[in-house]
Formats: C-alpha cells, structure tokens, sequence
C-alpha cells in the first residue's frame, strides 16, 4: 500500500514520535491528578502493555516528571505475556510459537520491539498478567459504574 499510494509507514508503537506522543497521557494526567488532589502526585500507575508504544511513552514521562517516587505496573493479559517473560528472562522475548493469541484484548496481541523494550526493560518497576475473566470482569465495572464503554485492552489496567 505505502509504494502503491506513495504513503509513509509510520509504525503504531514503535516510532519515537508516536511513543513520544503517546507520553502526552501521562503529562495530562499527572497534571489532573495534582488539580483534584490538593497538589499531590501519584504513587502508582497501571498501563496496559502490547507492543509497549503507550507504555514506554508514559513510563518517560512519568520518570521525567515524578522520578522514582511513582511506581510503574504494566498489566498483559496472561495468555499474551511476552511482556512479563522479557523482563524476567531480562531479553526481548516474543509469543510462544503455540500461543493461540486468543485473548479477549485483542489489542494488546503486538509485542514489544526494539525501541520500547529498552524504556519498559530499564525504567519499569514490574510487570504482572490478569486473567481473561478478570478483565471482562473490569470491563463490566467500568460500564456499570461509570457508564462508559471501554474494549477489553483497556481493561486490562483495571483487571
């Protein structure tokens, strides 16, 4: 497509500048946090982790802001759990060959490559997998308590 239409690639979780872009979450939110609570900053966040370009922009900003006084979580489904494996082997890993890639957060089936895995590797505290029925769980809270609709992936966080 890109040779036929003359396009450009712009890879959706490897890139700098989508990583960077993606680092925005977490300035607005750290900002949002600290206008509703008294000038105070987070302890503790939870990004859902796949292919890590949300994760390592975040993970950035979030070191750059608040340093080592908040702890980072990633969160993967545990039938997707290449990120958890890569940091406890402490090298890139990507999906078992006869991982069926069938979770419900399908968003997260990507992997971490070589731009994300060194931020998530180096500046994350931990990693920890939540099982499918924990997430659809999250995802049913989420629209039952704030009636708002949110995929699976994004439930991950919550899970």
């Amino acid at each position: 497509i890109v040779s036929e239409t003359k396009g450009y690639f712009l890879h959706p979780s490897e890139d700098p500048r989508v990583i960077a872009g993606q680092g925005t979450v977490a300035l607005e939110f750290v900002d949002q946090v600290k206008e509703i609570n008294a000038n105070k900053n987070l302890d503790l966040v939870i990004i859902p982790v796949g292919g890590g370009g949300l994760a390592a922009g975040n993970t950035i900003a979030l070191r750059s802001l608040l340093k080592d006084n908040v702890k980072i979580i990633l969160a993967e489904p545990s039938l997707l759990d290449d990120a958890k494996r890569s940091k406890e082997a402490g090298r890139l890993l990507k999906h078992d060959k006869e991982n069926k890639l069938n979770s419900v957060a399908d968003g997260l089936r990507t992997t971490l490559g070589p731009n994300t895995w060194p931020i998530i590797r180096d500046c994350v505290d931990e990693i920890i997998t939540v099982s499918e029925e924990d997430i659809l769980k999250a995802t049913k809270l989420i629209w039952e308590r704030l009636k708002i609709c949110i995929e699976p992936s994004a439930g991950v966080g919550v899970a």
